[in-house]
């Protein structure tokens, strides 16, 4: 038997044999997911450009946002079944050359539909990237080292959705829209070469049959939530036909939950939720990121429409999420390992209610360097939470499950990105009668609304216990408590 052909716990981790790939692996699969993340994004701010230089409109544009996103949905919840298949360094950089494919394709797109088709080649390679990158991450690394492998994950997933709207604000200014893609072939044939380098083959059970009927279920039931959720916030269709693919959406999963119960190995295996701590990690942990999620949205629409900034200057101040982002790194492992997973998910999520309560407070008055600082203190709270509710969900993961594991939890954290920014959209449709300009006191009502969905997190959070993912996070309260 060859090292490629073994499995998850018949290997010596990689990490451990050569300590270069602590940093070489990471630096790969981060390549592949600031690239999937940024391109969620980026496109938004040259929407108005690529409408007029492809003839069509800026409300028909969306239809390529909503493509990639779409595509993203389906093909995420097999990802699993692939890389145990076929390997995962095969399908990871696979999902590369397909992504990097599909980004050329769009830069050279001359028609909306070129456009639309190769976003949505774009989004079947973005799909299989996250969830097999994770699974690279997690197989690499020893137990008592997944934090740090989840701080590598969590960092691009973090900046990508906020320096996105300002990167391709500045590109389409200064070159091209053309350029908002052209900039991933760099990076993607770096991470291809890198991963054929230093990422090893490493297979899970391939006896296991392609389950295509459950596939069907729950990639027409996700895919028509996701599309729901995108209307619900920025509708393009009557809130009729909202009203009936939010319906469709949920018979697709309430068959395929039944369907499960009866196969011995369905697309997406529900049982995982059997595990306290990946059911709280991705459940609970969901709902903290669906309240958090929305900031991201909300914030540079209140500095720009309420606050009368310009659209650099929003950027500008919307980026300092990132500096919190980095903030946290240095001091996160000791954090988690002093106040174990109950008590730093309980208090990031209580204390990022607060903060997000707390830009009611924030006026046009307010000085820049004032809103930097809050700003950057806000993603320091939402990158521990996330960081923290990551590693829980695969803490106690068994390794011969890692790989349904990070498909399943791909797809909630997708849907979560989706029901943050519809939400805030929906929120703030309401409280603004039609006609009426959208005032700061607004956005300020939403965001006061918004601060309450990490809140109902905190009951999740009191259920897990302080043993709960010992062997990831160090933590000793519990032998010391017996």
């Amino acid at each position: 038997m060859t090292d490629s052909d073994r499995k998850p716990d018949e290997h010596q981790f990689a990490t451990v044999r050569n300590p270069r790939l602590r940093l070489l692996i990471p630096l790969v699969v981060a390549i592949a997911f600031l690239m999937e993340q940024l391109d969620a994004t980026i496109i938004t701010t040259a929407i108005p450009d690529m409408a007029r230089s492809l003839g069509t409109t800026p409300l028909r544009m969306n239809l390529a946002v909503t493509t990639y996103v779409l595509t993203l949905a389906v093909f995420i919840p097999v990802s699993g079944w692939f890389a145990d298949r076929f390997g995962a360094r095969r399908i990871f950089v696979l999902s590369l050359v397909v992504f990097t494919i599909g980004s050329c394709l769009c830069g050279v797109a001359d028609s909306f539909a070129m456009l639309v088709a190769t976003r949505a080649l774009q989004g079947f390679g973005g799909a299989m990237m996250t969830p097999v990158g994770r699974l690279i991450l997690l197989r690499s690394f020893p137990r008592d080292q997944f934090f740090t492998a989840m701080i590598y994950m969590s960092l691009p997933a973090l900046v990508g959705p906020v320096i996105g709207p300002l990167l391709g604000g500045v590109i389409t200014t200064y070159a091209s829209w053309r350029w908002i893609f052209y900039i991933n072939i760099p990076f993607g044939c770096a991470g291809i070469l890198l991963a054929l380098r230093y990422v090893e083959e490493i297979r899970g059970d391939k006896r296991v049959r392609f389950d295509f009927p459950g596939f069907l279920m729950v990639g027409a039931g996700v895919a028509l939530l996701q599309y729901g959720i995108e209307n619900v916030g920025r509708p393009t269709i009557p809130t009729p036909a909202i009203i009936a693919v939010l319906i469709a959406a949920a018979l697709f999963l309430l068959a395929f939950i039944r369907y499960a119960r009866k196969v011995a190995a369905p697309a997406v295996d529900l049982t995982l939720f059997r595990l306290r701590s990946f059911r709280i990690g991705t459940l609970a942990g969901g709902l903290a990121r669906i309240g958090m999620n929305g900031v991201p949205y909300l914030l540079p629409l209140m500095l720009q429409v309420g606050f009368g900034m310009s659209p650099v200057m929003s950027g500008s101040l919307t980026f300092v999420t990132s500096f919190g982002a980095l903030a946290i790194r240095p001091i996160s492992t000791r954090l988690l390992r002093t106040l174990g997973f109950d008590r730093l998910l309980f208090w990031s999520a209580l204390l990022g209610a607060a903060v997000i309560a707390g830009f009611a407070l924030i006026g046009p008055d307010t000085p820049y360097w004032v809103i930097a600082l809050y700003i950057a203190f806000f993603g320091l709270l939402r990158s521990a939470q996330f960081m923290t509710s990551n590693t829980l969900s695969y803490a106690e993961m068994p390794s011969d499950k890692l790989s349904r594991a990070t498909s399943l939890g791909g797809v909630l954290q997708q849907l979560t990105v989706s029901f943050g920014v519809s939400l805030s959209a929906m929120l703030l449709g309401l409280l603004t009668t039609e006609g009426a300009p959208l005032t700061t006191a607004r956005f300020h009502e939403v965001f006061l609304l918004m601060a309450i969905i990490p809140l109902l997190a905190l009951p999740g959070f009191r259920f897990l216990k302080p043993e709960d993912g010992m062997e990831v996070s160090g933590h000793r309260r519990a032998a010391k408590d017996g």
